[in-house]
């Protein structure tokens, strides 16, 4: 053992060192499989992030403030949790909040927020219009039906981005694990139904009325942290205002006569939405009142501004802006709600105080008042009238003090001069102001009122008209000066003047006024182009109208104050001198002046320079129908002369920058229509030149292709939208501001008052502040009303089946109405088949009549809006596919028949039509045997009535039921029933159940819907008959035996055999019909055998004809090869591939 010598142990494997920098192997893929996962998951979170890209339209400067629904079944804590947000952010404490509160909660971002009441048509209204959701749950009691059904409501509506969750009456739970327990449980629940990790909040208890600040602080932070959501499509594509506060402007006196007259109403809040509102006759819906017509929207101040906003107007002012928000920055607007102890409730104020009232201005106030004490203090006056003080009455707070002034006699209210001349003002111009700096010139707290700054023109002699020019010196001094305004002519003509001078002055004034009245008028003055464009854009004004006011012959502004209006002067009371202003566009005309340009415009070289003055796109056929010649080729060049040839001042406002220097006369006669024709011709392809010049790509040319990368292209049709929403506010920022708000409207952000006509008086009757007022605009197609296709399910928390023709209450757009839907299915893209009930868990079509909607917005059912219903309201969901869209909807009608007389394939039909009329009118249409034999109707008999002939694949029999399935066109009911809860108590259609099951009526009994017992008599069939030749061949085993019947029982009958005799008659039968089969099979087979023969002396001559050409191509091939290498040989001396010698 110990010589044993140990096997010595083998040497490692030298290990090959890697060449290179790369090592091939530490970079390859493992698991090829889980790599195209990992990059399937990568590009799906990359597709997530790209959307339909939309033109965002919200002003930047002034967005409007983001929509808060506070959300949540009765008594879970919504007011409470409103009161502590309120108290957050603005120091203040709310006894009864109530109607929308917006709030500043940081230098560019407000609040709106709004309590939800747990009513099903709050909840869907709020749902269309809320931007963040904050959902209250009572975390002891858990889900409640109010809140599944809004989220359902939401889900089906559009889900807003953020949706916050809060959990309230955490207090109630005594031990720690069942409140752990709950949270967990609440909260994976909701994840089911949102999305996962969806926010939850927790409220433990209350604490002096509100719930803990550090709670709030944590739900605050999450609120001024958010991200702005994606806006949804029916919201971007909609403007719509939530109602903050409501006025009744009726005059009292017609609410005296008629207390249901309708009324005029004034809602005022913040604009919003993607599209802008249009100032006057705009097209609005309120839910559940109806549609109107908006006479009239203005905007308003910002009531709560931000403090951005604010530094905005500061810089704009020139005053310096605050950086930060300071504590009495923090602005709330709730004109609905009890705050500081002032109530606003339409045309009453109420004032509310926990510890009473003190009205006493002179007793020292032991707190600090509220705000209704301290008006009601304002109020009381010792004789004066409202704002006037000590030191003299002062309508503004900035403005001056108007002190009152002893007048010589109290009772004496006339005039103690007489009345100074004022020059004729434009009626639209700004106030020129004094230039002496008298006492007649305006003060600041007058420009203030009028809205109007000063600004200093120089008026020439030219504009200001013969009656202000300056007099020539060789006149007499008596002769009084015309002043260039009433503070000079106020200098001129002071109060120290005596009685008898004013009217010495008065008289030389009046003296030749007629005379150069006339002299203005003759002058022609400058169009106002900007004033032309106002009033074509006033869509009150009708166009006779609009011509009347450009003339000046009646008067520009109804509202606009006339200076001479109480002049107690008969001449200037003379209607025919009132409208002489000194900017008349268009002088008036006499009888004789028509009569001169009667006789001007009937001669054709007038006509034809007239029409020489236009231009136009001539038609490039030469037989043009309407004749139009097009217009001449300087159209614009003689505007502005008069009919003497003179050059008017004012014109030459707009250049002809095309025309050629050397055109600037005109022919005196008219050129032929041909010379015309050529020199417009000519005209347009010098344009079109021009134009291909400075577009070098070519407008009709097919632009370039430009290749994007993967996310290049997503990003350039955000830019073209952006680019396109710049182009437009370029556009709109060189327009006035009329003209502006008459083409483009008041856009998102800000705050307006909209006035309403024609509201019904149960509307102001019934309104409550708490229900969200929203005004929703309407689309041209949304005022039409038709037949739309929806795609709708039942939704599956719904108790009931729906049913055909039911009423079901529709909330689809801003609009709330009962329509009875009809159910159809879409069977194989042919034929829309009528359904009596929807389906259970798959998707449906109905088509039912009411206000056409947008196609691909979603919409919500209900079967009733009471709370009385314990179950599931929300009965159904779905989406708009088409409006208007002409397609029938059939059901299935079967009529059956029986055969009168059979004749092989051809039988006559009875009992299925009575007159051949029906018969004719279903001729060729496809019939069916109970059997399964198809056959087809062809004529209808002479005789009997009713009775037609058809044509089957097979015989028929006489005991078979022929079928006919026919389809029969229906058409929907046309009902529309507008949901008018806000009017009073809205009562929807009811069902038939519910109206028998209301008066007590039993439901009536059709004697065709009764089951009857089924009588069937009993069928004898035909025994087989076996053909006598058939039979002949039959083998001796099968040969049909007929014997005769025998008296006594034979040995075969008495011998014990264990078939019995039905069983030996059935294999007989077997026997029998396999023999038949085989002779059958016999036969075919021979037939085919035929066949065969033929098939295969045909595939012969066909195999011969193949080898022929083979054999032929194949000797063809040999001898081009044997001539190609004969060839080779002769050139190469050889073909021999061996290694050449050296």
């Amino acid at each position: 053992m110990e010589d044993q010598a140990h096997k010595p142990h083998r040497k490692a494997k030298e290990k090959k060192k890697p060449q290179g920098d790369h090592n091939p192997k530490a970079f390859s893929f493992s698991r090829p499989g889980k790599l195209a996962r990992a990059a399937a998951r990568t590009h799906d979170i990359k597709e997530k992030r790209f959307h339909v890209p939309q033109a965002d339209r919200t002003s930047e400067t002034e967005p409007p403030p983001r929509l808060v629904a506070i959300v949540g079944p009765p008594g879970v804590g919504k007011t409470t949790l409103l009161k502590s947000l309120v108290k957050r952010y603005t120091k203040e404490s709310m006894s009864d909040p109530t109607g929308p509160i917006t709030v500043v909660t940081s230098r560019k971002q407000r609040l709106t927020f709004v309590e939800c009441p747990a009513e099903l048509t709050a909840m869907v209204d709020i749902a269309k219009i809320a931007d963040v959701v904050i959902l209250l749950i009572d975390g002891n009691f858990g889900f409640e039906m109010e809140t599944m059904e809004f989220l359902n409501i939401l889900s089906a509506t559009g889900m807003p981005g953020n949706v916050f969750s809060v959990l309230t009456h955490l207090d109630l739970f005594r031990k720690p694990q069942h409140l752990k327990d709950a949270k967990k449980t609440l909260k994976h629940r909701l994840w089911s139904e949102l999305y996962q990790g969806a926010h939850l909040f927790y409220l433990s208890g209350v604490i002096n009325g509100r719930y803990p600040d550090r709670e709030i602080h944590n739900l605050t932070r999450f609120l001024s942290v958010m991200k702005n959501p994606r806006p949804l499509v029916w919201k971007n594509s909609h403007s719509y205002v939530l109602g903050d506060s409501l006025r009744d402007l009726t005059h009292p006196n017609e609410i005296e006569e008629d207390a249901k007259c309708d009324r005029s109403v004034a809602i005022y809040g913040y604009l919003r939405g993607g599209v802008n509102f249009a100032a006057e006759k705009q097209k609005v819906h309120i839910p559940g009142v109806g549609d109107f017509t908006v006479k009239r929207c203005e905007a308003l101040p910002d009531p709560c501004p931000s403090p951005a906003q604010q530094a905005a107007i500061a810089k704009a002012t020139g005053q310096t802006g605050r950086k930060r928000l300071d504590e009495k920055d923090k602005k709330m607007h709730a004109p609905f709600s009890d705050r500081q102890g002032l109530k606003i409730e339409g045309s009453a104020i109420w004032i509310n105080r926990e510890k009473g009232f003190n009205f006493n201005k002179d007793a020292p106030a032991d707190t600090e008042r509220g705000l209704g004490e301290e008006m009601i203090i304002g109020l009381q006056s010792e004789g004066r009238v409202l704002g006037q003080i000590g030191n003299g009455l002062q309508l503004f707070s900035s403005g001056d003090h108007i002190i009152n002034t002893a007048d010589d006699d109290a009772d004496d209210s006339g005039r103690k001069s007489q009345r100074t001349v004022r020059s004729m003002e434009q009626t639209d111009s700004y106030n020129d102001g004094d230039d002496d700096g008298l006492e007649d010139g305006p003060s600041e707290d007058e420009a203030f009122l009028s809205g109007e700054e000063e600004e200093e023109t120089e008026l020439e002699d030219r504009k200001l008209g013969r009656l202000f020019q300056k007099q020539d010196d060789d006149k007499s001094g008596d002769d009084l000066e015309f002043a260039d305004s009433d503070s000079d002519l106020g200098s001129d003509l002071g109060g120290d003047a005596k009685d008898d001078d004013d009217e010495e002055l008065a008289a030389k004034w009046r003296a030749d006024l007629t005379e150069r009245a006339k002299d203005l008028q003759r002058q022609r003055p400058s169009y106002r182009t900007a004033d032309l464009a106002r009033l074509m854009y006033d869509e009150q004004l009708t166009a006779r109208e609009v011509l009347e006011r450009w003339k000046a012959e009646v008067a520009g502004d109804e509202d606009e104050e006339d200076i001479e209006a109480d002049s107690e002067d008969e001449f200037f009371d003379s209607k025919e001198d009132e409208s002489y202003t000194e900017n008349t566009p268009v002088p008036r005309l006499t009888s004789d002046d028509y009569d001169q340009l009667a006789v001007k415009w009937s001669l054709e070289d007038n006509v034809e320079l007239l029409r020489q003055r236009f231009t136009s796109v001539k038609d490039r056929s030469d037989n043009a129908e309407d004749g139009f010649e097009g217009f001449g080729e300087h159209g614009d060049e003689e505007e502005g002369i008069d009919e003497n040839g003179e050059q008017i001042e004012g014109w030459g406002d707009f250049e002809d920058l095309e025309a050629g220097e050397n055109d600037t006369k005109q022919s005196e006669q008219a050129e032929s229509l041909e010379a015309e024709r050529a020199k417009n011709a000519a005209r347009k392809e010098e344009l079109k030149q021009r134009f291909e010049e400075e577009d070098r790509e070519g407008f009709g040319k097919e632009q370039p292709q430009e290749e994007f990368g993967e996310d290049d292209w997503y990003e350039s049709q955000k830019a073209n939208l952006q680019k396109q929403i710049d182009i437009n506010k370029a556009e709109f920022e060189g327009l006035d501001e009329r003209q502006r708000l008459a083409v483009e409207g008041f856009t998102a952000g800000k705050y307006v008052s909209i006035i309403l006509e024609k509201v019904p008086a149960e509307f102001i009757l019934n309104f409550s502040a708490r229900k969200p007022l929203i005004i929703g605009s309407l689309t041209p197609l949304e005022e039409r009303f038709g037949f739309l296709q929806v795609r709708m399910r039942k939704h599956r928390w719904h108790k009931k089946i729906l049913k055909n023709n039911d009423p079901l209450i529709f909330s689809a757009g801003w609009r709330r109405f009962q329509a009875m839907p009809m159910l159809h299915s879409w069977e194989e893209r042919v034929r829309h088949r009528m359904l009596k009930y929807s389906p259970e868990h798959s998707f449906c079509y109905a088509t039912f009549w009411g206000p056409f909607i947008a196609p691909n917005t979603s919409f919500t059912c209900f079967q009733s809006f009471s709370s009385e219903n314990p179950g599931f309201r929300v009965a159904a969901t779905g989406t708009i596919l088409s409006v208007d869209q002409s397609y029938e909807i059939v059901k299935k009608l079967k009529l059956t028949g029986t055969p009168a007389k059979v004749y092989k394939n051809t039988a006559f039909i009875k009992d299925m039509f009575n007159t051949s009329l029906e018969i004719a009118k279903f001729e060729g249409a496809s019939i069916k045997t109970v059997s399964g034999i198809r056959g087809q109707i062809k004529r209808a008999l002479s005789k009997p009535e009713g009775h037609f002939r058809a044509t089957f694949e097979d015989k028929i029999l006489m005991g078979d039921l022929v079928f006919l399935r026919a389809w029969y066109p229906i058409k929907p009911h046309r009902f529309f029933n507008p949901v008018t809860e806000r009017l009073g108590d809205w009562q929807p259609m009811r069902l038939t159940g519910e109206v028998r099951r209301a008066e007590n009526m039993p439901t009536p009994q059709n004697k065709d819907s009764k089951y009857k017992p089924i009588e069937r008599a009993a069928r004898h069939f035909n025994p087989l008959r076996v053909p006598r030749a058939l039979a002949a061949e039959l083998p001796f085993k099968s040969q049909i035996v007929r014997t005769k019947p025998q008296k006594r029982e034979t040995y075969m009958q008495k011998r014990a055999v264990v078939l019995g005799g039905e069983e030996k008659r059935a294999r007989a039968l077997m026997q029998t019909l396999t023999t038949v089969r085989k002779d059958t099979i016999a036969k075919r087979r021979a037939k085919k055998e035929e066949k065969r023969v033929e098939f295969r002396k045909k595939m012969a001559a066909a195999n011969e004809k193949k080898e022929a050409r083979e054999r032929r191509e194949k000797q063809e091939y040999w001898q081009r090869e044997g001539k190609k290498r004969k060839g080779g040989d002769a050139e190469g001396g050889g073909g021999g591939g061996g290694k050449r010698r050296r």
